[in-house]
């Protein structure tokens, strides 16, 4: 009983080591990786880095870092390095299938990276949702919405479906469309539309505007404004210029006509 008591807590002090050994590395390690994932991609040195750059690397560099935590705490627990691959090894395969859509997101992620088809802060749409890039992680891009939603997209699909970058060109064409009615003035309304759009002072006056009647339709015509403008000034060009050629169409008598249906009573005589 002696020898086994002795051999218990032998057994027990080395195990015991080995467990608190293997917590403390888990506990301090983390907070480690921590700190390195946030400040490393934010140094000094790294403000020539692109942001969309930094974002993957920080993702890329906190899973490689959890990796090598998770093999030294194995390694301080005893557990013989050999077996631990061979184990991985033969569950790589399911892995592998388990985790085929994180393997197409990652590649993806890679993928963007490299093409660069949009950057930290260009405004996208993509996959039926639009909004501000705030971040290019390894597996998800994650947009913020007009309206302050967060909207979290697999990298995946974002490679495989189009992307609209609103944000990659200096400039952009605002196209906006008025409906007169067929008793107005065509080339009139033209005329006061293209004056009010050229005298919009966020309006590039590089660019012809170009207004013109481009339909007739079943109760209206169409005249159609275009007017070039800078793609930060978008969309305060496009309101400004609905509300002033709006107010001078009226100012000036021209009808802009809405759908309405005319009901005519036949009464029967007896």
């Amino acid at each position: 009983m002696q020898a086994f008591l002795t051999w218990l807590v032998g057994v027990a002090q080395s195990v015991g080591l080995k467990l608190l050994g293997a917590i403390l590395t888990l506990v301090i390690g983390s907070y480690v990786i921590k700190l390195i994932v946030r400040f490393f991609p934010d140094g000094k040195k790294y403000d020539h880095v692109d942001p969309t750059v930094r974002g993957f690397m920080r993702s890329f560099m906190r899973i490689g870092l959890w990796v090598i935590l998770a093999v030294c705490v194995i390694a301080i627990l005893g557990v013989p390095m050999a077996s631990v691959v061979a184990a991985v090894a033969s569950c790589g395969v399911a892995i592998g299938l388990a985790m085929q859509g994180s393997l197409s997101n990652f590649a993806g992620g890679i993928m963007l990276l490299i093409f660069r088809p949009f950057k930290i802060g260009d405004y996208i749409e993509a996959n039926g949702h639009g909004g501000t890039v705030e971040e290019l992680g390894i597996f998800y891009t994650v947009l913020c919405t007009a309206d302050n939603k967060v909207v979290t997209i697999p990298n995946g699909a974002m490679m495989n479906n189009p992307v609209v970058n609103f944000s990659e060109k200096d400039n952009r064409r605002v196209d906006m469309a008025f409906e007169i009615s067929y008793e107005a003035d065509g080339d009139a309304a033209c005329e006061l539309a293209k004056s009010i759009a050229s005298a919009h002072e966020l309006v590039l006056k590089d660019q012809d505007v170009f207004a013109k009647v481009t339909l007739l339709g079943a109760s209206s015509v169409t005249v159609t404004v275009r007017a070039w403008a800078k793609s930060g000034d978008y969309w305060t060009v496009n309101h400004d210029l609905i509300r002033q050629i709006r107010k001078a169409y009226i100012e000036a008598g021209i009808e802009i006509p809405y759908n309405q249906l005319d009901v005519h009573i036949k009464s029967e005589e007896k």
